[in-house]
């Protein structure tokens, strides 16, 4: 866990690169579930905000 956070502070790839992945999954798990329509109307921002951040960080160094 330590490992982790420090990742995040020295801002390096494979830390952010997990955030941007999770952020991806859960835009998709948004889009496809049926019970609250909030959800729904954020999936596509949540998705796109976990793309764009991948790409981003896919820059940062190991």
């Amino acid at each position: 866990m330590t490992e982790f956070l420090n990742g995040l502070l020295h801002m390096r790839r494979s830390a952010w690169e997990l955030v941007a992945s999770v952020l991806i999954a859960l835009g998709v798990f948004m889009l496809m579930q049926p019970f609250a329509l909030w959800m729904f109307s954020y999936s596509f921002v949540v998705t796109l905000v976990g793309t764009v951040m991948f790409i981003i960080v896919s820059h940062f160094p190991e």
